[in-house]
């Protein structure tokens, strides 16, 4: 009798915080193939779910997590039919994974539990907010191995660190410390290592709580008027503050404001 082989990912909503884990511990969350198409689904899922209005991205154990499993990869580079080690994968795995962190309508968190490296420092220059343990860190990898880089990281960060850091970084790859991040700008925030389950719980249902749509406008926004014009930044504000003016998040808003009371938004 086969014994069931435990997902890799472990995807959880509870009150408004949809939370994907990668769950390979003992491999510090490194990148197989089945762990990325899991990944890669549950970001996909979580992206398209209504009760789901903030994204926590977290890994189990010591590590956020390190990259592509270079044993797969190894045994892939072995083989007369995938001899550049599964090559498809950025195409298939990589890109979508990045797109969906990157563009889902709605906020997501990085909870950088520990090392960051190669595409998992990727995944985390992705998304909305890097909440950093203390006895984090982040390093590209990519070069150490004579590899470009992936997972959109040519990217994002040029536009958390400028072009010249971005340079160092990915060309002469070294492990930086979690007040380093703070520092030259990819973590949000540093937090000492007892107290990160619950700064990433506060910040989460912050965000779950917030008005969602004008989180996903706003975030739509930053990344066109990254590639675009002042005029044509403007024209695209006006639609997404068009957009947002007539939710019903805005009038409950509006109406607290002028009550003086806490609005209570729902998403909408």
């Amino acid at each position: 009798m086969s014994v069931p082989t435990a997902s890799p990912i472990r995807y959880v909503v509870a009150d408004g915080v949809g939370t994907v884990a990668l769950d390979r511990p003992a491999e510090m969350n490194s990148l197989t193939l089945s762990t990325k198409v899991a990944l890669r689904d549950a970001l996909h899922e979580a992206a398209a779910d209504s009760a789901v209005r903030c994204v926590v991205l977290r890994g189990a154990g010591r590590a956020f997590c390190v990259g592509q499993d270079l044993q797969e990869h190894l045994a892939g580079m072995a083989s007369e039919e995938d001899p550049y080690g599964s090559a498809s994968t950025v195409e298939d795995h990589y890109n979508p994974i990045a797109t969906a962190i990157a563009t889902m309508p709605k906020p997501v968190i990085a909870a950088v539990n520990g090392i960051a490296a190669g595409a998992g420092a990727s995944m985390a220059f992705a998304a909305d907010f890097r909440v950093v343990a203390r006895s984090a860190g982040f390093n590209t990898a990519f070069a150490a191995i004579a590899f470009s880089c992936d997972t959109g990281a040519s990217w994002t960060l040029p536009r958390l660190v400028g072009t010249t850091r971005a340079t160092d970084l990915l060309m002469r790859p070294r492990t930086i410390s979690a007040d380093e991040a703070l520092e030259i700008g990819v973590a949000t925030s540093v937090v000492d290592d007892d107290a990160f389950d619950e700064a990433v719980a506060t910040l989460a249902h912050e965000l779950a709580h917030g008005p969602t749509l004008a989180y996903g406008a706003i975030k739509r926004s930053l990344a066109f008027s990254a590639t675009h014009d002042l005029a044509t930044s403007l024209q695209h504000e006006g639609q997404k503050m068009a957009l947002t003016a007539a939710s019903s998040d805005h009038a409950a808003a509006v109406k607290a404001f002028l009550a003086k009371e806490k609005p209570e938004f729902t998403g909408r």
